[in-house]
């Protein structure tokens, strides 16, 4: 059966008291008022409910058309408009955006043009879109979508709920839990980066590990996860991908864990559960990052991480005049440091003596 897309009619809306029970948020204000759809403060308009999470967006709280809000509980006396009360306003914004946003859902069933190789299983429910190819032995999920163009390899195994947008690559004998969302351009499984030199030339060592990829994992556009080595990689429970994300061969990454865009992690790495990286971090082989620890952006680490904290190696934005005399001195502090420990070895020699510490110069003035 060809799967086609099902049509879905306009949101009627939902109540906001509705929302406030679903969500779990505090009603505040008029609860039979019906929104249909999210927005900003800025563009909000009739039947639109907005959010707002900080004081310096006050000035538009008190100019927006939204029909309702979403605040904290500090910033609820700001506004009279009926509202969605709770601490957490983005996770209940999350919630509401879900609601009232939900996925279109095709219709199950394989596209005649995708192609299905010997013993494959797909579920009845399941969608396999254009031109996709399901390698022999696969699995595909109950209500499981394989967008248009993907490439699922040979005794591939893809969860229940999961989704692959067009043209995601999942090599040979990889594993994806349920309910995964994988967007488009992403690899799953190439070989990791294994060569050893021999006589002025790179032999290419065999990627005969997997990669594992657990439930409620979000895998962002252009992002490859290579198969371990001989072990191997191991993408945890309700981990977070941004785009273009580079993961080694035989990294292992924790439950709950969220990685920004452009981050590098290099193989044999194992990154902790409940882990903040920041965009562009750079992060070395074979070392050990443990539970809740944050990363800032663009930060290199070279070295494992031996406690949980806040960890940044990025330079804050100067002025380009400034910053080049930072640099400058920077670059004299070998020098400073030298000359410093020729000083305290020289004060140290002169006490044991009982001469006189060299004098300073705010003493000879």
């Amino acid at each position: 059966m060809s799967p086609q897309s099902r049509p879905v009619a306009a949101p009627p809306g939902w109540r906001l008291a509705d929302l406030a029970e679903r969500t779990g948020a505090v009603l505040d204000g008029d609860g039979t008022l019906t929104v249909t759809h999210v927005d900003s403060l800025e563009s909000a308009g009739p039947g639109a409910i907005a959010f707002v999470t900080h004081s310096k967006y006050l000035p538009q709280l008190a100019l927006t058309h939204a029909a309702a809000v979403i605040v904290a509980p500090d910033m609820a006396r700001h506004t009279a408009l009926p509202k969605l009360v709770d601490r957490n306003p983005y996770a209940t914004y999350a919630k509401v955006a879900t609601l009232l946003h939900p996925p279109v859902q095709p219709a199950a069933g394989v596209h005649p043009t995708a192609v299905i190789g010997a013993e494959a299983r797909v579920a009845d429910s399941a969608t396999v879109g254009p031109h996709a190819v399901i390698g022999g032995g696969a699995r595909i999920g109950e209500r499981a979508r394989i967008g248009a163009g993907c490439v699922v390899g040979a005794g591939v195994t893809i969860g229940d709920d999961t989704i692959l947008h067009a043209r995601v690559t999942v090599y040979d004998r990889c594993e994806l839990g349920a309910r995964a969302v994988v967007h488009s351009g992403a690899v799953i499984g190439a070989d990791g980066f294994g060569m050893a030199e021999d006589k002025g030339r790179w032999l290419k060592i065999p990627q005969v590990g997997r990669v594992i990829v657990g439930n409620d994992v979000e895998i962002g556009a252009n992002t490859t996860i290579d198969r371990g080595a001989l072990d191997d990689t191991i993408i945890e429970d309700d981990v977070k991908l941004d785009n273009q994300i580079q993961v080694g061969h035989n990294c292992r990454i924790g439950a709950h864990t969220a990685i920004a865009g452009c981050v590098g992690i290099a193989g044999s790495t194992k990154i902790g559960s409940n882990c903040k990286i920041g965009g562009a971090a750079m992060i070395s082989g074979h070392l050990e990052i443990p539970d809740n620890t944050i990363v800032g952006p663009a930060t290199v680490i070279l070295s494992s991480i031996e406690r949980a904290g806040f960890y940044t190696g990025a330079f804050p934005v100067t002025e380009h005049g400034t910053w080049k005399r930072i640099a400058i001195e920077l670059r004299r502090l070998a020098d400073i440091a030298r000359r410093l420990r020729a000083l305290e070895r020289s004060t140290a020699i002169a006490h044991d003596h009982g001469a006189p510490a060299p004098r300073t110069d705010k003493e000879e003035r």
